[in-house]
């Protein structure tokens, strides 16, 4: 019910380019012009308010869900009510892929760490998609394998690496991915990536000064980080 009142709350906030957000969406927008009219039209924009949850665990997922503006937060819930972090969604990322090929629940939370932008497109509708148009099929199959090598790079790390050598790897995988000029912003703040790493806090940011000190990074304002020596970071 509570989010349901969200989407009707959210929808009051103006309507967004479909468009504009499809165009976003790597398993989109190697498609025609007019493949993506054809899709936009099928497409429902809803807007979300910095903390407010879009979906929870154990609700069906019914739809898949494309960041257009802002970023969510996709966690579970551990057994001593912790939150654990998946992964941070940004503009083009999408969630509730699951939806697309069977009738199931959502086994994760997601939340807006900001305001956010999102894209709907029903199950039945990406269903009849996927059909027309095999390569976004191939897309989402893509995006599937990538996320499944990710998770179990993240469990290995834990598993296995100390906490210098996680953050240094999450570090640079950011870079690479969103990076520009050995500068990245850090898409979670302290609490969030301690979560996602397996860690405090409280040792995140005294690893960070440690790799600071060491000149291999700076901590920039605005939780941004400039890479000074990437070979260094690669070594830890």
């Amino acid at each position: 019910m509570e989010k349901e009142e969200n989407r009707k709350t959210c929808s009051t906030h103006g309507e967004l380019s479909h468009d504009h957000c499809i165009s976003l969406v790597p398993i989109f927008n190697h498609l025609t012009k007019e493949q993506m009219v054809e899709i936009s039209a099928l497409t429902h924009a809803v807007q979300f308010r910095k903390g407010e949850t879009i979906y929870r665990a154990q609700e069906p997922s019914n739809a898949l869900y494309i960041v257009s503006r802002g970023k969510v937060k996709i966690y579970r819930i551990s057994d001593s009510g912790k939150d654990q972090i998946q992964r941070i969604l940004t503009p083009g990322d999408f969630t509730g892929e699951l939806a697309l090929f069977s009738e199931d629940l959502h086994d994760a939370y997601a939340e807006a760490l900001e305001d956010v932008e999102i894209c709907m497109v029903k199950r039945e509708d990406m269903s009849e998609l996927l059909l027309k148009y095999p390569t976004i099929a191939m897309k989402v199959l893509s995006e599937f394998s990538r996320r499944l090598e990710a998770s179990e790079k993240q469990s290995t790390r834990i598993a296995t690496e100390k906490v210098e050598t996680r953050i240094a790897m999450y570090i640079a995988e950011i870079l690479d991915r969103y990076g520009e000029e050995g500068i990245v912003e850090m898409p979670m703040k302290r609490k969030d990536l301690a979560s996602h790493l397996g860690t405090t806090p409280e040792t995140i940011s005294r690893k960070l000064l440690e790799l600071e000190e060491a000149q291999i990074i700076e901590q920039l304002p605005g939780n941004r980080i400039h890479v000074l020596d990437l070979d260094a970071l690669l070594l830890i």
